[in-house]
């Protein structure tokens, strides 16, 4: 018998279909142990010595693998190939050879690139031993990702409270999100003007085109910066006699885009599909695993981790084919087209991303695809096909348009598509903005007269850099060379999840947690966040794992420099670090005021608005940081700066810091009671709040009359029995509970600054009646709870789905959702009868945890072995009963 261990369970069935009866194929679910998250891990004293961590799930996993080899002859290790697959395998391997159960069985290392019939088969006909290289260069990425995150992280936490972790890659990434909002926040707009004439010839044909020279003086971007001076230079043109000056045609070729690598494949999906990094790396697994293809398991695309742009042989010669098949001979170029990796370390550089058969169309595979998968298969498909087809040719003409002997000028541009080549299948976005602004201009003679139908000025801003996308910050990540394809989807996850950054409109935007420890880093580890710096290492690793550098020697290099600048934070106090990073981000907290009324200049951003001389400046609580006056204890004003922090600390000096207001717009008032209507952002998230009924009114309700004997001091019995001491003459009155005005969360997707006040009445009117549930007669109310909106009919809930608004669903929607929920329902609960004791109801219920009988206030789970459709009555009642006894 022959083991065979793959990475996933959806793997091992496709792959044990191919190879027989002979091999038993078992999945690892990726990396069976990792170091752990704890001190001493890897340890540089030691020549790096590195303790490993077998992982709970995993050791199950392990058990099983261990068992099958115990009587296997051949021990396929056939993970993923790229480095982290070579990582899997070394491990399964050590691991057995820990428990000894290895023996004399023969151990092997078999790679693919796809997962077909052909490719297993040939894989397993050349087997290899496992390569060092690979092995080493991962052991080396983990010692350094756990040096930095284990060394680099503490100092934050230390002497920057609230922040959450850094990392090698992370930071770096971190960084470049927030330099771009640095260079959006320093930008000065600058206006400009440009002219536009239209033009008609003879026989009545129009072309447009735009001012270049005026009187003699070549028309910059910045040439005319006003309007003024813009209508001066219609009136100068306006009334002139115009002639074609010069014609100049070209030719130009267009090639195609090489296939996709993973940072394209990434940045395409986020274009076109407007799919995440993750969301993409997710569907294309699938698709390289395997889905049901005509009632067979057949993987879709090659390996999808990959810098590599370089096509097999096979799958050329199979997009000829189907280029002269669907397309005809005039779209295959003479020869196929070879295109070369910019991956330095040839061992890492596979196979680019492809279809395993370009003869399998997307529209044959769309039926056992979802909408996603066919989506992004159809994508890649395309994309392949298109790099061997042949150029696209276009026809560029230009024509000056001259008055005044050449000193005034405009001119007209156009392009035509002789033939679309490659086009007629796969364009990029700036394919589609070329052919758009560009324009088809009429046939034109030198010295032809042109009568001036008019002249249009428009007024432009200049604008500021884009904050990044998803697909814009992979492929300036993969331009600086930081982080490597497997690791892009990741490194923008951890973004997301330790809240540095958020998404708005698809952009990245910094938060201000992001911000501060992106200024830390840059104030104190300057080195450890420089862009060549990281992408130096990253190159250091290849070469690595290309067997041209001792992996113990980088770390040793990196490791020196690094713990000394660690070691130099030791006496570095928070005071120190508040003063470096305000002044780092004083543009960013304290941006400038608009100009006072009198025209006696901006008021100081710094300037407390509390207290007379108070200066605001940046302070730290031991949750994070907010903005304060130096005037504190006397001047007592905060202001938040992110979300979660929270002055219910200590200030460095161990005084109390004052409570922070959180984040408030108001939005209007409630028309029928004059209620302030405002929206916060607190520690969960937003919500709207209405101010109710005064504090002291509702205490004056709540609490009770002095002299008064409340019902909880009635002398009477105890639970056990025993007679109550009587109450005081006088009992002390309560104090009454503070009212909480009436809020609401918004629902998900709402977006803050779009809140309406009449969003805000419909949130605060939650739960509303959507109406009577048909049989009964109940009413179908809709809310939103603790996990989001939801309906619920009698003790029945259900989620609302996310297309559908919680504030607008209808009755007719309601009843369906409600209708899928109370046949769940139904399947979970059982009513069994009446109790013969105590005549409550008992009812079988199916929890998380298994089944559970219950009557009234009594409880029992379902003992095992006894299954719940032979649960009876009688049966019910006594597990009841001896659970109560």
């Amino acid at each position: 018998m022959n083991v065979v261990i793959v990475e996933s369970p959806a793997k091992a069935k496709t792959i044990n279909k191919y190879l027989g009866k002979d091999y038993q194929v078992l999945a690892s679910f990726g990396h069976v142990r990792d170091l752990p998250a704890k001190n001493g891990s890897v340890r540089p004293d030691e020549d790096f010595a590195m303790s490993w961590e077998v992982e709970g799930p995993a050791a199950k996993r392990l058990a099983e693998i261990a068992k099958a080899v115990k009587g296997a002859d051949h021990l396929f290790l056939a993970t993923d190939p790229d480095r982290e697959g070579e990582a899997i395998s070394w491990h399964i391997r050590d691991i057995l050879a820990e428990k000894k159960v290895l023996g004399k069985v023969a151990v092997s290392r078999v790679v693919f690139n796809e997962i077909t019939k052909s490719a297993i088969q040939a894989a397993f006909k050349t087997p290899r031993d496992l390569n060092q290289e690979l092995i080493e260069a991962y052991l080396a990425r983990r010692a350094l990702d756990y040096l930095v995150g284990f060394n680099l992280s503490p100092v934050l936490w230390r002497k920057l409270p609230g922040s959450r972790s850094a990392g090698r890659v992370q930071s770096v990434s971190l960084r470049l999100v927030c330099d771009r909002e640095q260079e959006i926040e320093a930008f000065i707009t600058q206006e400009y003007w440009t002219i536009d004439g239209l033009f008609a010839k003879s026989d009545a044909a129009e072309l447009h085109a735009r001012l270049k020279i005026l009187d003699g003086v070549k028309q910059e971007k910045f040439s005319l910066r006003t309007a003024e001076a813009a209508n001066a230079a219609v009136a100068r043109l306006r009334g002139l006699t115009y002639r074609v000056a010069s014609i100049e045609n070209r030719t130009v070729r267009r090639h195609p885009a090489p296939p996709f690598i993973t940072s394209t494949l990434q940045q395409e999906a986020a274009r076109k599909l407007g799919f995440s990094a993750s969301q993409t790396m997710r569907i294309a697994q699938q698709l390289y695993e395997g889905v049901d293809v005509g009632g067979e398991t057949v993987g879709l695309i090659t390996y999808m981790r990959t810098d590599g742009v370089q096509l097999a042989g096979e799958a050329i010669a199979a997009c000829r084919q189907v280029i002269t098949e669907r397309y005809g001979s005039k779209y295959l170029p003479d020869a196929p087209r070879v295109y070369k990796s910019k991956a330095k370390n040839a061992q890492e550089a596979h196979e680019a991303i492809r279809p395993t058969s370009l003869h399998r169309l997307p529209e044959h595979v769309a039926g056992g695809l979802s909408r996603e998968q066919l989506a992004l298969y159809s994508l890649i498909w395309k994309r392949t096909l298109a790099c061997q087809m042949e150029s696209a040719v276009l026809d560029q003409v230009s024509a000056d348009i001259a008055a005044n002997g050449g000193r005034d000028v405009l001119q007209a541009n156009g392009s035509v598509i002789r033939f679309d080549g490659f086009l007629t299948l796969y364009r990029e976005d700036k394919d589609d903005e070329e052919d758009e602004e560009n324009r088809r201009l009429p046939m034109l003679a030198e010295g032809e007269a042109l009568d001036l139908r008019t002249l249009t000025p428009a007024q432009h801003f200049t604008q500021p850099p884009p904050r990044f996308t998803e697909a814009s910050l992979v492929k300036k990540m993969e331009e600086l060379g930081i982080g490597r394809p497997s690791t892009y989807a990741s490194i923008l996850q951890v973004l997301k999840d330790r809240q540095y950054v958020r998404l708005e409109k698809n952009r990245f935007i910094p938060e201000e947690r992001g911000r501060l420890v992106t200024a830390f880093l840059i104030s104190f580890f300057a080195r450890y966040v420089e862009y060549d710096f990281t992408a130096g290492l990253e190159e250091q690793l290849d070469e690595v794992s290309a067997g041209r550098q001792n992996w113990k020697a980088v770390l040793r290099q990196f490791w020196e420099d690094f713990h000394r600048a660690v070691q130099g934070t030791e006496g570095l106090k928070i005071s120190d670090v508040l003063e470096v990073l305000d002044t780092h981000l004083g543009a960013f907290l304290f941006p400038p005021l608009p100009e006072k009324s009198g025209g006696d200049g901006a008021a100081d951003p710094r300037q407390c608005p509390a207290c007379a001389g108070g200066r605001l400046g940046l302070k730290l609580s031991r949750y994070g940081a907010f903005i304060g006056c130096n005037r504190y204890p006397e001047c007592g004003y905060t202001r938040q700066l992110a979300t979660g922090d929270s002055a219910s600390a200590t200030g460095e000096d161990g005084t109390p810091l004052q409570p922070i207001a959180a984040e408030t717009r108001t939005i209007g008032r409630h028309p029928e009671n004059g209620h302030e209507i405002t929206l916060r952002k607190g520690p969960y998230g937003w919500y709207v709040q209405e101010e109710g009924a005064t504090a002291t009114a509702v205490a004056a309700e709540a609490a009770p009359e002095p002299d008064a004997v409340t019902p909880e001091d009635k002398p009477g019995k105890t639970r056990k029995g025993k007679a109550a001491a009587a109450p005081k003459a006088k009992a002390k009155p309560k104090a009454a509970a503070k009212p909480k005005p009436k809020r609401a969360s918004l629902s998900k997707g709402m977006n803050p600054a779009d809140v309406t006040l009449e969003q805000a009445l419909a949130l605060l009117s939650l739960p509303r009646v959507v109406g009577a549930w048909p049989e009964t007669g109940q009413l179908i109310y809709a809310g939103i709870g603790p996990y989001g909106p939801y309906l619920r009919l009698d003790k029945t809930y259900a989620t609302v789905p996310k297309d559908d608004d919680v504030l607008t669903i209808g009755l007719n929607r309601a009843i369906s959702i409600m209708t899928d929920a109370l046949a769940k329902a139904k399947d979970r609960v059982r009513e069994l009868g009446a109790h013969p004791e105590t005549g409550k109801d008992v009812t079988l219920k199916k929890s998380r945890f298994g089944w559970i009988i219950v009557s009234g206030k009594g409880k029992v789970n379902l003992p095992r072995g006894i299954k719940a459709e032979a649960v009876t009555l009688e049966l019910a009642a006594g597990l009841l009963k001896a659970a109560k006894g």
